[in-house]
C-alpha cells in the first residue's frame, strides 16, 4: 500500500511538473523593423530577464515591414501583437483594420528634428530650401515633419524632402547631402558618433506626436485578454528598468543582443536620450494613452489628408491592460 501511495505521489508530481512546463502560452510579437535596434531594447530585456516567462508567455519575436504592415498582420491574425506608433490605429482603422493600441511606450514623441549645426537651422522656419530626410513617405517621420513645417508656416513644397531609409538618414547627414532629418535617437547618436555636430529639436515641443505603441486586434483583446495583459505588463516592467537605471539596462541589453557587443556606453547614451526625449520619467502613468492627444493628432491628419476620414478616437486605444 505504501509503495502504491509513493508511486501515486511520484506520478502526480511528474504530472504537475509536466503541466507547469507546458503551461506557457505561445504568442508572436511582430516588430516593425529589425528587432536588434536600440528602439526595441526594453522588449529584449523583458525576454532576457524572464519577464514574459513569469507572465506565463512563450514569446516569439518576428520582424515585419514597417508599422502599417504590422498593423495589417495583427488585424488578420498572423501575429498576436505588434509594434507601431500610438497614432497608427488612427490611420489603419480608417482603412478597415480593427487594430487598437494597448500601451503607448512613452509620454513624448518618438521623433525629433535633427539638423547639422553647420546648416544654419536656428528655427524650423530655416528648414526652407533645405534637404530633409524621412524614413518613407508613408511613415510617422514624414507625417510629423509635415506638422513641424505647418507650425513654421511652411509646406512640403518649401523643403526638399527625401525618403532615404534609416541607413540613408545617417549616411547622407554625415556626408552633408541632407541637412536635417526627422528621426529617432539612435540615428542622431550614429551621426554624432561620426563627429558631426548636430542640433536636436524634439517634435514633442511643437506637435503632440506619439511614442511607440503595442498594437493588437479587437479579436485578440476579446479572445485572449490574459495574453495581452501579460505581455503589456512584462514589457512595461522592462521600460521601467531602463528609466530607473539606464547604465545597468545597457549592460543587460548588450549581454542579450550579441550585435551590440562592446557598445555598453553607446547603448547607455542612447537609452538616456530615449528617457529624456521619448519615455519621460512618469513611471506611475507609463503606458497610458491620452485621448485628447490622440484627437489633436487625428485632427491634423484629417486636415492634411493623411487619413481619409476620422474614426472614433475611443475605438483606437484601450488602457485596460496598463496597470500602474
Amino acid at each position: 500500500m505504501k509503495k502504491f501511495k509513493l508511486g501515486l505521489a511520484v506520478a502526480l508530481g511528474m504530472s504537475l511538473m509536466a503541466g507547469a512546463a507546458t503551461a506557457a502560452e505561445k504568442m508572436t510579437y511582430l516588430f516593425p523593423a529589425p528587432d536588434f535596434l536600440p528602439a526595441f531594447a526594453p522588449f529584449q530585456l523583458a525576454k532576457a530577464k524572464g519577464y514574459y516567462e513569469a507572465a506565463g508567455l512563450d514569446v516569439t519575436f518576428q520582424v515585419g515591414k514597417g508599422g502599417a504592415d504590422v498593423a495589417k498582420q495583427v488585424a488578420v491574425g498572423n501575429a498576436d501583437l505588434g509594434g507601431g506608433i500610438g497614432d497608427t490605429p488612427l490611420i489603419v482603422r480608417a482603412n478597415g483594420l480593427s487594430v487598437k493600441g494597448v500601451a503607448v511606450l512613452g509620454s513624448k514623441a518618438l521623433t525629433q528634428i535633427t539638423s547639422r549645426k553647420d546648416a544654419g537651422i536656428a528655427s524650423m522656419a530655416d528648414l526652407k530650401g533645405k534637404a530633409v530626410g524621412v524614413l518613407s513617405f508613408k511613415d510617422t517621420t514624414y507625417y510629423n515633419l509635415l506638422a513641424v513645417l505647418a507650425d513654421a508656416g511652411l509646406t512640403k513644397d518649401d523643403v526638399n524632402i527625401q525618403a532615404v531609409g534609416p541607413g540613408g538618414m545617417i549616411k547622407l547627414m554625415i556626408s552633408g547631402d541632407i541637412q536635417a532629418i526627422s528621426g529617432v535617437p539612435e540615428w542622431t547618436a550614429a551621426i554624432r558618433g561620426a563627429g558631426i555636430e548636430v542640433e536636436v529639436v524634439p517634435i514633442n515641443d511643437i506637435f503632440p506626436a506619439m511614442a511607440q505603441a503595442i498594437l493588437t486586434s479587437d479579436d485578440t483583446i476579446k479572445n485572449r485578454p490574459d495574453v495581452v495583459k501579460g505581455f503589456v505588463s512584462a514589457t512595461i516592467k522592462a521600460y521601467k528598468d531602463v528609466i530607473a537605471d539606464p547604465a545597468q539596462a545597457a549592460k543587460d541589453y548588450v549581454a542579450a543582443v550579441p550585435q551590440h557587443a562592446g557598445k555598453e556606453k553607446i547603448m547607455e547614451g542612447i537609452m538616456k536620450d530615449y528617457i529624456r526625449l521619448v519615455y519621460g520619467t512618469d513611471v506611475d502613468n507609463f503606458g497610458q494613452f491620452d485621448e485628447a492627444r490622440l484627437k489633436t493628432v487625428q485632427d491634423f491628419y484629417v486636415a492634411n489628408q493623411i487619413v481619409r476620414e476620422a474614426v472614433p478616437v475611443a475605438d483606437t486605444y484601450t488602457n485596460q491592460f496598463v496597470s500602474n
